[in-house]
């Protein structure tokens, strides 16, 4: 075994074939096609790199020779650690990480705040395609990614005529919750929300920045609410909307004490997140309001934290999401021909809803 000299240069592939007497397109299988090897040849050659400090192939230059990054791009347009924060943002990226895995690619992510018009993340990205999560429809960097020739699919917003897509039915599946709510007897609500825009606003919302919200998953549940409850006679224009730019249990807090603020009389705040609700439930508490007898609190995700505290809420398969649109960008397609994977959701009637305090039931008897 050949021994490394203290302050030698690192080998080279050249001068470790020449030391190995083979080819250097032997030690190149050895790094990036170890089936055309024997198991002796690669580790002898493994050992002898080592020994001498050479690194392996070049991964840039690997990379333009090929054309191929070997990884997919996720697009965030949030700060890194809300990849590591938000539950629902986790269990996205669990599921494209498996279909990743599955692959034998890797998983770049591309952070990009919704406070900044810099594209420079995307356009640096070395990736062989993308997976944009829940996004803008005005946003730049899906402008940005969009220009590139590469594979794109859009999980969740906006929706694009050329792009692949997965994500659920929000209209319908909050209309469901909503049906539910008013069955109970409620009439008197108010609503939580999430970011409507890119601009910041962290309280009440007009029905022209509702109707003209450029995240459309929260404007179809908007307007999914907004259709059933107009169907019970519920006038919207009376719906208190509380908007939160951030998504955190506070901001669920807060959003909720606004709004208790204004109607200390609401009998149901509906939520269009887990998290917003259970910040709910936490301002509630804080208030000495009894949920459900005092107060009916509702959420949408089915988020862990929100089953383990049996929310009423909208349960959505956002692990199977990451990896459905995993799927679609590794699997091979028709060009031209984009696809689109509606999942389905499940109403969960947790114990956080019930009839409003001195409620009966109508009686349809004889």
């Amino acid at each position: 075994m050949p021994r490394s000299t203290p302050g030698r240069r690192p080998a080279t592939l050249a001068s470790l074939a020449a030391e190995l007497g083979v080819s250097r397109t032997t030690v190149s299988n050895a790094y990036n096609r170890p089936d055309q090897l024997s198991p002796e040849l690669r580790k002898r050659v493994l050992d002898t790199a080592r020994v001498l400090g050479y690194p392996g192939p070049d991964p840039v230059a690997r990379s333009l020779r090929t054309r191929k990054a070997g990884a997919v791009g996720l697009l965030l347009t949030e700060n890194l650690s809300y990849a590591f924060r938000d539950p629902g943002a986790i269990e996205f990226l669990e599921g494209l990480a498996l279909a990743c895995e599955d692959a034998g690619q890797g998983l770049h992510l591309v952070p990009a705040s919704p406070e900044r018009e810099d594209v420079a993340s995307v356009h640096r990205a070395g990736v062989d395609g993308f997976v944009v999560y829940s996004v803008p429809e005005d946003d730049p960097h899906l402008a940005a990614v969009l220009e590139r020739p590469l594979p794109t699919v859009i999980a969740d917003q906006p929706r694009a005529a050329s792009v692949d897509h997965v994500g659920i039915d929000d209209h319908a599946a909050i209309q469901r919750l909503a049906r539910h709510v008013i069955e109970l007897g409620h009439k008197h609500v108010g609503v939580l929300c999430m970011r409507l825009g890119r601009d910041r606003n962290d309280g009440f919302v007009s029905l022209a920045r509702q109707h003209s919200a450029r995240y459309h998953v929260q404007r179809a549940r908007l307007a999914g609410l907004r259709d059933a409850f107009e169907a019970a006679g519920v006038d919207w224009n009376t719906v208190a909307v509380v908007e939160r730019f951030d998504h955190s249990l506070d901001d669920g807090a807060r959003a909720a004490g606004q709004l208790l603020d204004r109607d200390p009389q609401v009998t149901a705040i509906l939520c269009t997140s887990d998290l917003l609700a259970l910040g709910a439930l936490d301002e509630a508490s804080r208030r000495g309001l009894r949920v459900p007898q005092d107060l009916t609190v509702t959420g949408f995700d089915g988020i862990a934290e929100a089953l383990r505290t049996e929310l009423t809420t909208v349960r959505q398969p956002v692990l199977d999401k990451g990896r459905t649109a995993g799927e679609l960008l590794l699997s091979t397609k028709d060009p031209g021909r984009p696809r689109s994977v509606t999942l389905d959701t499940e109403l969960i009637t947790g114990k956080t809803s019930a009839g409003p305090r001195g409620y009966e039931e109508p009686w349809f008897g004889p």
